[in-house]
């Protein structure tokens, strides 16, 4: 928010400076972004008054003005523009001067003809980037006087940048009430009083959308003067704030808007058919709005209209069909509140971002909009007369927002900011705030006014005494902390280690949106109908992931497009499953990977990665949670993997994971130039790790026997190894497969396995008879399990 830095002293003036000024405020939470002169310097630009004109001799668009600059002393003045006239009152600058852009006056001829002097425009003073004639003034401007000084261009304009929730400062009113909080210096607000109806004339308004629209005022003025023009006191005021003149009714909404903070809109009466209805939008309602843009009105958009036609998007902008023009001569003056989540939605919805629909949409006072229409009409007598009629009020009280009381101690305010405050300057910064107070010992119950809707909870009001008595006051202290460890079960694995396992394995860890693009998300997991979110930020992040695959694979492509021909990533995150009519979320561990499976070198022969690289990976991921022996990798299908080359990882019998190369199709569809291997796994098995026992070493000698049998092609060596210890039992230390063997010897269709057999007893020697029997016991259970033969 922009506003002059006179204007807010002439509501509230502390004996601080521009900069000192700037800092309170930005130190009470409202910063002041930047801090700018409103005009140039002007030195030697002086009010003068025309007191005649002639032609030019040689040039008919010129004329030369006889223009007097006070105690007697006149200038002659060659001046082009179309509305110099006699008895005008406008800037001159005088010899000497240098004005914008670095112009120099001096006295010249013109076409033959001596000129001393220039009559200004606004644009030339660098008060308005274009002009169309001289800039001209008030008639109580005094001929000779500075400009400067008459017009109070010693001024600064202060930038506010304000946070979405303290809409009650988008106004003089609202900066000077903190100024006056923050000093202890009294506001001085004008005097608005009741406006007595000269007329008798008034519309009839209905809300039909009262919980969007439950307080309407307004108000008939008529015979207005439609020649008036503003005043340049409030287009100086209003240019400071950053917004044009554009005529005298429509500059005095502006002007009560800023001053108070409160939106009005001035229709033309003559283009008012009937009644005022404040109504949603009915379908194939169309409507021109001010900047000429027609608009077709959505389902549920709030519009004011009469009984025939819409006439503006409520609280946005107004129709141009209804707008006043200098034609104008009876008016229709709009006061109302809007509910903010209607103006917020429908603003960003038709991409109009105004400076009304910017402060219904951060909420208005409930309370303002009858003050703000006597003031608006106040002033509209003083410009351009008029006869003004009764008031029109229509309100719903049961949807107006609802101020409730705020209980705060007095321990929480010292807990919360390490400060003891006494009692008495916690209710006198309150009061100063405007607050109503009820004390029952150390508890207040407070009563906010209706402009600080944004004061809900006990914290707020603190913050609130934070702010006024100062953050740079509050002690710097170090916090108080409880310094007992936290038990950390042995067994749990921290995500640290899992990062550190993978990183060693020479992983990058990414991290990607929980918002995904649905085609992906059908794409990996169509199984599973993900949770769609109601506003999402854009198409392609509408949905929540119901795996980690799809971010991954956009990063793969990303690295992809960008020439890298080998990555290898894992991220470790929150997935979103359907629970019954909810979702819930589930820690995961993924990873992605594709290229070459080590980078380029002359130590390795070259080669892309495989399903086995990965399943080395996760075998030692596995082992950092001690909980590679209970692990069995079996063949799987999921709908985003290659058939025949997916495997489920178990844990103990449970689906804890999957681990496959990406379905041709689906890499197909993606744009990936080559293979992807994937991997899945839950964080909660990875993370529950077990404890290791203690062994004391056998003082017996151990014995290894070899054992080559052949099997089925189609046998996994899993599973004879899983045989194999469960026969040994006990005695079975250490088993190792150390061959696979297809070819010369074996018949088609079977495989030979090699086993490495070491066995130990704790208690005793093992002799030869053992090791036979127990040999003898392996052999017969992988014979009857598994069909196998010892091979020849």
């Amino acid at each position: 928010m922009k506003l002059s830095e006179k204007w807010l002293r002439e509501w509230v003036s502390p004996k601080l400076d521009t900069k000192a000024l700037a800092h309170r405020l930005t130190m009470a939470g409202l910063e002041v972004g930047a801090m700018e002169p409103v005009a140039p310097k002007l030195d030697k630009v002086v009010i003068g008054k025309i007191e005649s004109i002639t032609s030019h001799p040689s040039a008919d668009k010129l004329r030369l003005c006889r223009v007097g600059i006070g105690k007697g002393k006149t200038l002659d003045i060659v001046c082009g523009a179309a509305n110099a006239a006699i008895g005008m009152l406008a800037p001159v600058a005088l010899e000497g001067a240098v004005l914008p852009k670095g112009v120099k006056i001096r006295q010249t001829e013109i076409r033959g003809v001596a000129s001393s002097g220039m009559l200004c425009s606004a644009q030339e003073l660098g008060l308005a980037e274009s002009a169309e004639g001289l800039l001209a003034l008030d008639s109580d401007a005094r001929p000779g006087a500075l400009l400067t000084e008459y017009l109070g261009l010693d001024d600064v304009s202060l930038e506010v940048d304000l946070t979405p929730n303290r809409g009650d400062c988008q106004s003089v009113a609202g900066l000077a009430r903190e100024l006056s909080a923050i000093t202890g210096i009294t506001i001085k607000s004008p005097v608005i009083k009741p406006i007595k109806p000269k007329s008798r004339q008034r519309i009839g308004v209905k809300l039909d959308a009262q919980q969007d629209c439950p307080h309407y005022v307004g108000r008939v003025m008529t015979g207005i003067n439609p020649r008036a023009v503003t005043p340049i006191w409030m287009k100086e005021k209003l240019r400071r704030s950053g917004i044009r003149s554009i005529h005298p009714v429509v500059d005095i909404t502006n002007y009560v808007m800023i001053e108070l903070g409160q939106p009005m809109h001035a229709f033309d009466l003559s283009k008012i058919r009937g009644s005022i209805h404040v109504r949603h939008a009915a379908k194939n309602e169309t409507l021109v709005l001010l900047d000429g843009n027609k608009l077709t009105p959505k389902s549920g958009s709030l519009l004011i209209a009469d009984d025939a036609q819409p006439l503006a998007l409520a609280g946005i902008m107004g129709g141009a069909d209804s707008a006043v023009s200098d034609t104008t001569g009876d008016l229709f003056l709009e006061s109302a509140w809007f509910r903010p989540e209607v103006i917020s939605v429908r603003s960003r919805e038709y991409g109009l971002q105004t400076e009304s629909s910017f402060r219904f949409e951060r909420g208005v006072d409930p309370t303002l909009q009858r003050l703000a229409m006597e003031r608006a009409t106040a002033l509209l007598l003083a410009v351009v007369g008029g006869k003004p009629g009764p008031l029109i009020e229509q309100t719903v009280k049961r949807y107006l927002p609802r101020i409730s009381s705020v209980s705060l101690r007095l321990e929480r305010i010292s807990t919360l900011l390490g400060l003891d405050i006494l009692a008495k300057e916690v209710e006198y910064i309150l009061k100063r705030l405007g607050m109503k107070l009820r004390k029952t010992g150390n508890k207040w119950t407070v009563s906010p006014p209706a402009h600080r809707f944004d004061i809900s909870r006990e914290v707020d009001l603190i913050e609130e005494i934070a702010r006024i008595y100062g953050y740079d006051r509050i002690p710097s202290r170090r916090p108080r902390m409880n310094m007992t460890a936290s038990p950390v079960p042995e067994s749990d694995v921290g995500e640290s280690r899992l990062r550190a396992g993978l990183i060693d394995r020479d992983y990058q860890e990414v991290v990607t949106y929980s918002f995904v693009e649905p085609a992906i998300q059908t794409l990996v997991d169509p199984q599973v109908q993900p949770a769609k979110l109601a506003n999402p930020i854009s198409a392609d992040m509408a949905v929540m992931r119901t795996s980690l695959w799809p971010g991954l694979l956009q990063t793969i492509l990303y690295n992809q497009n960008r020439q890298q021909t080998r990555a290898r990533l894992f991220e470790m995150g929150g997935v979103f499953l359907p629970h019954g009519q909810n979702f819930h979320q589930e820690a995961m561990l993924a990873g992605a990977t594709y290229g070459e499976a080590m980078a380029e070198q002359w130590g390795v022969p070259r080669r892309v990665v495989d399903f086995f690289d990965v399943k080395a990976d996760l075998e030692a991921l596995l082992v950092l949670a001690d909980i590679g022996q209970g692990v069995r990798f079996k063949p799987g299908q999921h709908p985003a993997l290659h058939p025949g080359q997916t495997a489920e990882i178990q844990l103990d019998g449970n689906l804890i994971g999957l681990v496959g190369v990406l379905h041709p199709e689906a890499q197909s569809r993606l744009g990936l130039d080559r293979s992807v291997i994937l991997f899945e796994l839950k964080q909660a098995a990875l993370r529950n790790g077990k404890i290791p026992n203690f062994h004391e070493f056998s003082r017996f000698p151990s014995i290894r026997r070899d054992l080559a049998i052949v099997v089925n092609e189609s046998t996994p060596a899993q599973a004879v190894m899983d045989c194999v210890q469960k026969a040994a039992g006990g005695l079975l230390v250490n088993l190792e497969l150390f061959d696979e063997y297809r070819g010369k010897g074996i018949d088609s269709g079977r495989k030979s396995l090699a086993l490495g057999l070491t066995l130990q007893d704790s208690s005793r020697t093992l002799n030869e008879d053992d090791v036979e029997q127990l040999m003898a016991q392996v052999m017969s259970a992988l014979k009857s399990g598994l069909g196998a033969q010892p091979r020849q």
